[in-house]
């Protein structure tokens, strides 16, 4: 089987768990805060707090503006359910706008009728959370000047965008609070894992806390409000540590396998792939492939080629307006997303793919859409 994005560890990420291990590092260590160090540097951040997933870190931003029932968050359609569930946790309701067709983030365009709609509903937007598809950054700048205007924090959901930049600034940039996945597919991985970073020293010191079960300072366990258990242990952060070291060399790679896709298949009718908006360098964490109706086969039908061959892909994500869960919720727009989910499909891209395996998907590709 052909991976869709596997993760890649080699001897760099064995030595360091050795390393921590053999200090007795499992749970608590100096590698989670020397972790936390190099992520806010990455990212141009004051202050960064490596949690349990991508998700953890988003719902620790939305406790931070003491989110509720009655309130609302604007969040793009097409993102995954972890980067909308915090916002369920809180009780609050997403209202859903739709992408841009360049950078496939939230649509500056939608934002002031998402804010009508909510308010036509009773709903008070407390906060707008904008997604970093696919390792692009969104048009962040109009989104802030649009929130800033009506007084409310944009919170970066930057899962899928760890390495990616927009005018030489790393993706979250701007963002009161940003939010970052380590998960096993990631092109940086701690086999789970996020991090949450800012510039707001106090907002990051009540993150920690809440993310520690909100434990006060006592020899036994003093608590007055409920937090989580959301804290990344040491062994994890020692392997996102070695795996920052190679991120750039990473970065390079999955372009590469993005370029030799585009080159290879882009002579075929009906065939595109995702743009990089300007001034932005797409990581390319998922190398996504569009069909149009001219192309000789439809995603599924190129999906079960390739599965029938053992090459895994993977649609575009599915809108959440159109998720059943999400039904009645309110939204603005849509069809561009649900465009890029009929024509979407996602390419294997692992860091490890070997150029005759890329070539055995090429192959095949090529047989299922003449």
């Amino acid at each position: 089987m052909i991976p869709l994005s596997a993760p890649e560890v080699g001897a760099r990420e064995q030595a360091a768990v050795a390393e921590a291990l053999a200090a007795g590092d499992v749970a608590m260590g100096p590698q989670v805060a020397a972790f936390e160090a190099a992520f806010a540097d990455l990212t141009g951040r004051a202050h960064a707090l490596a949690v349990s997933s991508g998700t953890a870190a988003l719902h620790l931003a939305l406790r931070l503006l003491d989110l509720k029932p009655g309130e609302a968050v604007i969040c793009p359609t097409l993102t995954f359910m972890g980067g909308v569930a915090p916002v369920i946790y809180q009780g609050a309701t997403p209202v859903f706008a739709d992408v841009d067709p360049v950078t496939w983030g939230l649509d500056p365009g939608c934002l002031p009728q998402a804010f009508d709609v909510a308010r036509a509903q009773g709903l008070t937007v407390r906060a707008v959370v904008p997604a970093d598809l696919y390792g692009q950054c969104c048009d962040i700048g109009p989104i802030l000047d649009i929130a800033a205007d009506r007084g409310v924090p944009v919170l970066l959901d930057s899962a899928e965008a760890v390495g990616a930049t927009l005018n030489g600034r790393h993706a979250g940039a701007g963002a009161l609070m940003a939010a970052y996945s380590f998960n096993g597919n990631k092109i940086i991985t701690t086999g789970g894992g996020g991090m949450l970073v800012s510039d707001d020293a106090a907002l990051m010191e009540r993150a920690r806390y809440l993310s520690t079960a909100a434990r006060r300072p006592a020899v036994h366990y003093e608590h007055d409000e409920v937090g989580y258990n959301y804290r990344l242990g040491a062994v994890a952060a020692a392997i996102g540590l070695a795996q920052l070291e190679t991120l750039e060399a990473r970065v390079a790679r999955r372009r590469a396998i993005f370029e030799r896709y585009r080159a290879a298949l882009s002579d075929l009718s009906g065939v595109a792939f995702a743009p990089e908006g300007p001034g932005r360098r797409h990581t390319r964490w998922l190398s996504v492939m569009l069909l149009g109706p001219d192309a000789g086969a439809t995603p599924e039908a190129l999906r079960l080629a390739l599965q029938a061959e053992g090459i895994e892909s993977r649609p575009v994500w599915k809108p959440m307006h159109l998720q059943p869960v999400f039904r009645d919720a309110p939204r603005v727009g849509g069809a561009v997303a649900e465009s890029l989910f009929a024509r979407g499909l996602c390419l294997p891209s692992s860091t490890t793919l070997t150029e005759a395996d890329q070539g055995r998907i090429i192959s095949v590709i090529r047989g299922a859409v003449n």
